[in-house]
């Protein structure tokens, strides 16, 4: 492979659940991150979504990383799940926040998390494209196949390319809630599946990001390292 790459990580790193998978059971949480981040390339921040954040806070989180290690924000709800005629200002003032991780050098991309109700009307499309107006790529996502959500496919529309694995938990995917639906751990099997797929992005993307939110138990962690090791295999 040339100079493409994917950098394999997990949906949030703060888990106390990951104690003994990940974490040290002594270790404290404000040391986390620094844990996290030498042991993976990237982690998706997704406390942004249910709470502003501030350029202060992210920067500050940006520096108990090395050097080279990368953020991507999901978008707070205001402007996915709860939008309303203010939306403007809550994407600029989202920016502002952004700008902690940008000016850090560690921000890689913001994730937009639209919800099921989001259909594909001309209203959400302008919404959308206004929205996403200085973006340039899509998420790629491996969840169960289920009536009513979107196929997978391997389009890649910018520089860069995410995938997010979500589990496969087709019985628990509407009624299990969040602990539930990603109640999964994907088998060496499943994941050695899953390489033609990735190889075949990132012969269109400079850079492939991968993120497991199998969260539950530490699952995440165990699925990231054995995605890795076969990547780099």
């Amino acid at each position: 492979m040339d100079a493409r790459r994917s950098l394999v990580g997990t949906c949030g790193y703060s888990y106390e659940e990951w104690r003994g998978v990940l974490y040290p059971e002594g270790l404290p949480k404000r040391e986390f991150l620094g844990w996290y981040s030498r042991l993976f390339p990237f982690v998706e921040l997704d406390f942004s979504y249910y709470g502003m954040p501030k350029a202060s806070a992210l920067a500050a989180l940006a520096s108990q990383a090395p050097p080279g290690f990368l953020f991507s924000l999901k978008a707070h709800k205001s402007l996915s799940h709860e939008r309303g005629g203010a939306w403007r200002e809550a994407a600029l003032e989202f920016a502002r926040a952004a700008a902690g991780l940008a000016e850090a050098g560690a921000l890689a991309a913001i994730l937009i998390q639209l919800p099921y109700s989001f259909k594909r009307g001309e209203a959400e499309r302008r919404y959308l494209g206004a929205l996403c107006d200085a973006l340039s790529a899509f998420v790629l996502v491996d969840r169960p196949d289920l009536p009513g959500l979107p196929p997978r496919s391997a389009a890649v529309t910018g520089g860069w390319s995410y995938l997010r694995f979500h589990g496969r938990n087709a019985e628990a995917w509407w009624t299990g809630g969040a602990a539930g639906r990603y109640d999964y751990l994907y088998s060496e099997e499943e994941l050695i599946g899953e390489l033609p797929l990735i190889r075949s992005i990132e012969e269109k993307a400079e850079l492939v990001l991968v993120a497991f939110n199998n969260h539950s138990k530490g699952r995440a962690v165990v699925n990231a390292r054995m995605l890795g090791r076969l990547l780099s295999g």
